[in-house]
């Protein structure tokens, strides 16, 4: 980061037929009170009106619309292009709060040993209304290793540290987590500051809500992947989901004895490899005190 100048951000938003919502996402990034933004749209070949809202903004954003394997993909496609020395990604239903990338920037600049910075966040429905506080955490490598707390839109990473491990665009789902956990392991230096930054949008369209059995395996696959063993809020979300096809997020997670002691032998099965580590995690933890902490556990999962 030359410090004679200021900053370039560079904003990367993947898009695949999300017309209804890309010009929100859009308005918020060329909005911001920041001057020195470069914006790209990298769109999977949208067949809807995708690509008549980017033409209207053709002389203020970059972007391309071809075929991808998905948004990591995408994403990666678009960081390659980037010249900012910070990253950041929006998917297209998602939005900056105003003054969003000035903070992160002011940060930055007055702590050039952080790496990744990210902000509190708000949950909203399809209309834009606030859902809830998105319940992001103070950075904690440990706790990465059962939870995914840092609000994804409201993250923003220096060029210089992400060059050294890049998004995995062979990763479709949880993404996100898996660059944090790769960065997290690697001693890069994490920040949550007090700022509401960013708002997740919560849909019955989302890949998080539509393809919930897939987002549960592939993140549980990495967590196995990195750490060689998957926690008992995992297990027990997976468990419910299995039993009853709720959303648990929409159609909340409902614990109960019967699907609690159904993660035993389902924890067993996918902790193989460290069945008694996983044994003695359920059995340490008594019904009520294990159910407080899945139900928050549980929100950590979309």
């Amino acid at each position: 980061m030359n410090s004679t100048e200021p900053p370039l951000v560079s904003i990367v938003t993947p898009s695949y037929n999300m017309a209804n919502y890309l010009p929100e996402a859009i308005e918020s990034v060329l909005g911001q009170d920041y001057p020195h933004i470069e914006y790209i749209v990298v769109d999977g070949g949208s067949t809807d009106g995708t690509p008549t809202v980017l033409e209207r903004y053709r002389d203020r954003l970059a972007y391309t619309s071809a075929a991808d394997t998905g948004p990591s993909h995408a994403i990666f496609q678009g960081f390659r292009r980037a010249k900012g020395d910070i990253l950041a990604w929006l998917s297209a239903d998602d939005t900056l709060l105003p003054g969003a990338v000035r903070t992160v920037v002011e940060f930055f600049t007055s702590r050039p040993e952080v790496d990744i910075v990210y902000g509190e966040g708000w949950w909203i429905d399809e209309k834009g209304a606030i859902i809830s506080r998105y319940p992001s955490l103070a950075f904690d490598v440990k706790t990465l290793e059962s939870d995914c707390f840092i609000c994804q839109p409201a993250a923003f990473v220096r060029a210089s540290a992400y060059r050294r491990y890049e998004l995995d665009p062979q990763v479709n789902c949880s993404f996100d987590y898996d660059l944090w956990i790769r960065m997290a392991k690697a001693g890069l230096r994490f920040v949550l500051i007090p700022e509401y930054l960013a708002n997740s949008r919560v849909h019955i369209g989302a890949k998080t809500i539509r393809e919930r059995d897939k987002v549960f395996r592939d993140t549980m696959a990495l967590l196995k992947k990195h750490y060689g063993y998957i926690p008992l809020s995992w297990i027990f979300g997976y468990t419910a989901f299995r039993l009853d096809h709720r959303d648990q997020f929409f159609a909340p997670l409902q614990p109960s004895v019967w699907k609690y002691l159904a993660s035993l032998p389902m924890g067993i099965w996918h902790n193989r490899r460290a069945p008694q580590r996983f044994v003695a995690e359920w059995a340490a933890k008594p019904f009520t005190v294990a159910m407080r902490r899945i139900r928050r556990g549980s929100a950590q999962q979309l």
